[in-house]
């Protein structure tokens, strides 16, 4: 399958991303680190250039014309959030600094209130550190208990014992899709075997917004994070959504301004929803920005982001695997439609580091490490893997450098 057939023009849209325009020693830009944070089109970056030469202003406190526009500006990419993940309302939508905040709001705010000594959280193997330690804290603060669903060896979350887990258990974090394999996760099935067990739902969706279509009535979670940063938008900003029942039970998560009602020698009274978590001038041009990101994305179709990357995934996975055979080990499920676009292979006895070096020579942009997923390198049996990870920027000719560049990474490793 070509890409053209499934409605993206990857060329032309590498020309509305001006990094990609960018030549090292002669060569293009090839960039395969969207996993880590995506480039951005000249409509974010004007956007937000727009915003800081004609608006800039703080938000919810001035009573002149600027700050009204500023406001409304970031008013309104929070409802442009709440309509691309399809929100009930946006006062459920939290803007935080990134998907980390917002998860650690989650442990801080509802975790601290709700947990005690001895109650259970269920993590999975191939979790971030960022829905890992926020509990493992909590763990040493009030002694909950962490129980862990594993994962197969092809990478999937094995769940044959997810009724035992979930037993007693109070939450269950689980990310949408894998930052290092790719594994999309049954959410909506662990949320509905959770919540008949009388648990909540975590899920950390930094990886699976940016390239699915996102529906948080129907994904089943009762909370999801994710940050805008690998989804076309700036860095600083991040999501929190979750049901507002949940946010309004629970206590802020920073205090100072904004996030009050009234302050007292005596005490305070806190904001309404969504305020009540965002204490301190807010990420104002980073919410413009995000919300020119969703526009674009939403002009592209996340269906149509999706079938590209499906079949951009599948172009990667047979031109390496037939290519270079048994000297590479690419993790994760073997059928693309159950993987997003994140190839974490090894490569020979080659370390992951000297590979990635190599390919930088190349002007091919792909990371190495352990990927803040350091039980999950534990489960994989290696100490670290290198990482080309595909958006919507991206076609068969980056496929094509970066199989030619692995190839002279061989060579120069070969004695």
């Amino acid at each position: 399958m070509t890409i053209e057939k499934v409605g993206l023009d990857a060329a032309a849209l590498k020309a509305q991303f001006p990094l990609l325009s960018r030549t090292i020693n002669g060569r293009r830009m090839v960039y395969l680190d969207s996993a880590n944070t995506s480039q951005k089109p000249d409509t974010v970056i004007d956007a937000i250039s727009d915003y800081y030469r004609n608006t800039n202003a703080n938000v919810h406190r001035g009573s002149y014309q600027i700050a009204h526009e500023a406001t409304e500006a970031l008013e309104g990419a929070r409802a442009k959030v709440a309509s691309f993940i399809n929100a009930p309302s946006t006062s459920e939508v939290v803007f935080s600094k990134n998907a980390t905040e917002s998860l650690n709001l989650v442990a801080q705010s509802w975790g601290r209130k709700n947990l005690r000594e001895g109650d259970t959280v269920v993590l999975t193997e191939l979790e971030h550190h960022a829905n890992i330690v926020p509990w493992q804290m909590l763990r040493e603060a009030i002694g909950i208990e962490l129980r862990w669903i594993p994962i197969t060896d092809e990478g999937k979350l094995d769940l044959s014992d997810l009724d035992r887990l979930l037993d007693g258990a109070s939450l269950v974090c689980v990310s949408a899709m894998s930052n290092v394999l790719g594994t999309l996760n049954p959410i909506s099935d662990i949320a509905t075997r959770a919540h008949a067990a009388g648990a909540l739902v975590l899920a950390d969706a930094s990886q699976y917004v940016p390239h699915l279509p996102t529906d948080v009535q129907t994904l089943g979670a009762d909370f999801v994070a994710f940050t805008a940063h690998k989804m076309c938008a700036p860095t600083g900003i991040g999501v929190l959504w979750a049901r507002e029942e949940l946010l309004e039970d629970m206590p802020p998560f920073l205090g100072g301004g904004e996030m009050i009602l009234q302050v007292t020698k005596e005490g305070y009274t806190t904001n309404d929803l969504p305020w009540k978590f965002e204490a301190g001038t807010p990420p104002i041009a980073e919410a413009v920005g995000l919300g020119a990101a969703i526009d674009f994305l939403s002009e592209l179709g996340m269906k149509n982001v999706r079938a590209h990357e499906v079949a951009l995934t599948a172009y990667a996975l047979r031109t390496l695997s037939e290519r270079f055979g048994d000297d590479i080990k690419i993790f994760g499920p073997s059928e693309p439609a159950e993987r997003g676009g994140v190839l974490s292979f090894t490569y020979r006895d080659v370390h992951p580091h000297d590979v990635a070096q190599v390919l930088d020579q190349q002007n091919v942009c792909v990371r190495a490490g352990h990927h803040c997923a350091k039980p999950l390198m534990q489960r994989l049996g290696v100490g670290s893997t290198t990482r080309a990870s595909l958006y919507l920027y991206n076609d068969e000719s980056d496929i094509d450098v970066l199989s030619d560049s692995l190839a002279e990474a061989g060579d120069m490793f070969t004695f």
